[in-house]
């Protein structure tokens, strides 16, 4: 997961290095002009409607984000992934592109510091309407710059039963190391504190001694 790869530097004047396919998605021209104001809002999603535009976070294989892929497969399913954003280049990647879902990278080593590096993903999430943003093995702490344009607006799925474990991706070695009999995952609501924000759900997986 540590493993950087370097990019062109003409990325920073572009908000990161952008692909987009013809079945991506409407122009810019074509974005909805309603913004949700917080989780419960982008929730209710009523069918006769436009859905719900979402954008997904990842840095690793993309196993939350062909879930969500495989969801928007049911014409009723009030919510559409419009753009995936990576920190490196990554196998959740080619999944989004194999949907028809623009991506883009957003590479640390191509900006000055991390908040001109999520400066750059909000200019991107913005440009693709963006209502929701949904952390799914995503491995980077969120700047500020971020979590203020979308308050209450970012999700987050992480392998713990929080606040155990939190602020790490190691929980489930963590948990295991620990010896708990019982561990799991949570989604909750993405704030300026790592993992501390409102929890939304949770999953619990029993820990067998073998």
């Amino acid at each position: 997961m540590a493993h950087l790869q370097h990019g062109n530097r003409d990325d920073r004047r572009r908000g990161g290095v952008e692909r987009r396919d013809r079945a991506a998605g409407p122009g810019r021209g074509d974005l909805p002009g309603r913004r949700h104001r917080g989780i419960r809002a982008a929730a209710c999603s009523d069918p006769g409607v436009s859905r719900l535009r979402v954008g997904v976070l990842v840095s690793g294989r993309g196993s939350n984000l062909q879930a969500l892929i495989g969801a928007m497969k049911d014409p009723l399913y009030p919510a559409r992934v419009v753009l995936v954003c990576a920190n490196r280049e990554c196998a959740a990647l080619e999944l989004a592109k194999k949907a028809g879902i623009s991506r883009a990278t957003f590479r640390l080593a191509d900006y000055p510091d991390r908040k001109g590096r999520d400066l750059a993903m909000v200019r991107s999430l913005r440009l693709h309407g963006v209502e929701l943003v949904v952390c799914a093995g995503y491995d980077a702490i969120l700047e500020r710059v971020f979590t203020r344009e979308f308050a209450g607006r970012i999700i987050n799925i992480h392998p713990s039963l929080l606040p155990q474990f939190a602020g790490t991706m190691d929980a489930v070695a963590m948990a295991l190391e620990a010896r708990v009999t019982e561990t799991g995952c949570t989604v909750h609501v993405v704030t300026k504190d790592v993992d501390a924000g409102p929890i939304l759900a949770q999953r619990r997986d029993e820990v067998r001694p073998d």
